[in-house]
């Protein structure tokens, strides 16, 4: 009996000594513009961390669509130890995990990870924008997490901003208004107030506000070529990254003003409450509900005049962009063949058919340029031509026109390593991302020719460890310290050349095939095998404007 009561003490000991290490913080403040605010210092990695800082006025009851507004001072020490509630938003993608506290139209909030010791200066500083669309999204997601950033001795900071009818609906009372006579766009006009919130208060943590890079995937790259072309933010950045996609034609281009306008009006009388002040007092489930019933994917990007003067090939043909290095890229298999093939069978006929249907007058010359002799092949193909159609193409627009117009350094990425197994195999990849409960009697998703959607996040930003749902194997964190490490010197330097990684040239600005660095567990530069792809797609597009 005694032996059994000291096995259990000590059982419990151990058990209370492992709990006890989980939380190895104590706190920490640091005085910025508005008050003094307290975070969590870990005194494991010697990280400091602040969650849920404000760095705008909450954006309800009258400032319920307006640009965002100062925040006022407060008084004592506001604690930051947590993450801010996420914008309002439906579950879109099953990708999305997020540790926010819960939703609200209160929701302008970011997070800051620093590795900045007693008198740390003058840090590099990243500020990352999630992806969603515009619809979804959330800072707290675990892989966009800013400690292994912070690791490599760089400022992380990660931003909410408003999404969907709350952060990109236009009105013509709501362009009355404001005092740029525009609407829409809240949402970019967000992240670029808490751009200017980095330059004023990113000093208190050690970081550099002339050493900013911003990054972001999907939307969030979307984003990231919005605020470089907005002459609001482009003097606030010294670097970007964008990660799949920018907001040229066909992916979340921007509309008119009067389009934008057009398209929230006829929203508003559709739903029976036509008029500003009748928006305005409507409750946050009312409206939440309203647009869930509208079936809309979201609203536009405006050019307002304002935040954006023009559209993304004419700001750059001018050379009214930031001038700062870009790094950019996409994934080797964006979105599945299906989604060009309406989900018929890789036959020749097929592909044939939907090569007619799309481009009539130049199918041949597509056939050429994605192939068809073999069903294997015509799956390759048909998945390239989808993604490239989905958003590479876009994001290659933007790399060529920042290399032909700037006189900084573009360099350019195709990210190639597929996913591991999924740790639970009664569990299957969502067609959006996420995983979904394994149907029996569903029929079966053909294995992925390539990488897909958003798989590139948690290894670049090296947050492999804290996505459960895959069984990393040594290849995948491997791939993971060399996108990371890329991605770190990059915001450090400008360059993401660093000792023990494969040399990636600089896209030069008159190559016809410009260098291009494949990233897979064994990367390496090679100059661009398909680039005639997005010449004839320009040509298709033809993206003047």
């Amino acid at each position: 009996m005694l032996k059994a009561i000291l096995i259990a003490c000590s059982f419990c000991l151990v058990f209370t000594g492992a709990v006890a290490q989980t939380n190895n913080y104590f706190p920490v403040q640091t005085t910025i513009e508005n008050g003094t605010i307290e975070g969590n210092y870990d005194s494991k990695t010697g990280m400091q961390f602040y969650l849920g800082i404000p760095f705008a006025k909450p954006p309800i009851g009258q400032l319920r669509w307006k640009a965002p507004q100062p925040l006022t001072n407060w008084k004592g020490i506001k604690e930051t130890k947590k993450f801010g509630p996420r914008t309002i938003q439906g579950i879109v993608f099953g990708d999305m995990n997020s540790r926010s506290d819960g939703l609200s139209e209160d929701c302008l909030y970011l997070n800051v990870w620093t590795p900045a010791k007693r008198n740390t200066k003058n840090l590099p500083v990243l500020v990352y924008f999630y992806g969603g669309g515009f619809v979804a999204g959330d800072g707290a997601e675990p892989r966009y997490d800013g400690e292994s950033m912070a690791k490599k001795g760089i400022v992380a900071v990660t931003v909410n901003y408003r999404l969907n009818v709350f952060g990109f609906l236009a009105h013509p009372e709501l362009s009355a208004e404001a005092p740029y006579k525009a609407s829409g766009n809240y949402g970019l006009l967000d992240q670029q107030a808490a751009l200017k919130w980095v330059q004023k208060n990113i000093a208190a943590f050690g970081g550099d506000p002339k050493r900013v890079t911003i990054a972001g995937e999907s939307a969030g790259s979307i984003s990231v070529s919005y605020q470089m072309a907005s002459p609001l933010s482009k003097d606030l950045i010294a670097g970007a990254i964008g990660e799949s996609g920018a907001g040229i034609h066909p992916t979340l281009a921007p509309v008119s003003l009067a389009e934008a306008e057009k398209t929230g009006s006829e929203f508003a009388k559709k739903a029976g409450y036509p008029t500003l002040a009748e928006l305005r007092k409507l409750s946050t489930k009312e409206l939440f509900e309203i647009y869930n019933e509208s079936k809309r994917f979201g609203f536009p990007v405006v050019i307002d005049g304002y935040f954006l003067t023009a559209s993304l090939p004419e700001i750059f043909a001018a050379k009214k962009q930031a001038m700062v290095p870009l790094l950019l890229g996409w994934n080797s298999a964006e979105i599945p063949g299906m989604a060009f093939m309406f989900s018929m069978p890789y036959t020749k006929d097929n592909y044939i058919t939907r090569l007619k249907k799309e481009y009539p007058d130049d199918h041949e010359e597509v056939l050429k340029l994605y192939p068809g002799d073999s069903s294997r092949q015509i799956e390759f193909s048909a998945t390239a031509l989808a993604s490239d159609r989905f958003i590479a193409y876009s994001t290659w627009k933007w790399f060529d026109l920042h290399r032909t117009n700037s006189t900084q350094a573009v360099y350019r990425y195709l990210y190639s390593k597929l996913r591991p197994p999924l740790a639970d195999q009664n569990m299957t990849p969502g067609l959006a991302g996420g995983t979904l409960k394994k149907d029996v009697n569903a029929i079966k998703m053909p294995e992925p020719v390539g990488a897909p959607h958003a798989c590139e996040i948690e290894y670049c930003m090296g947050n492999l460890h804290l996505v459960k749902e895959y069984a990393w194997t040594a290849e995948d964190f491997k791939v993971s310290e060399t996108m990371q490490n890329y991605f770190a010197n990059f915001i450090i330097t400008g360059n993401p050349n660093g000792t023990k990684l494969p040399n990636w040239p600089a896209a030069q600005p008159a190559d016809n095939s410009p260098d291009i660095m494949i990233i897979d567990v064994e990367s390496k530069a090679v100059k661009a095998p398909d680039d005639a792809r997005y010449r004839f797609l320009d040509k298709a597009y033809n993206t003047k404007k």
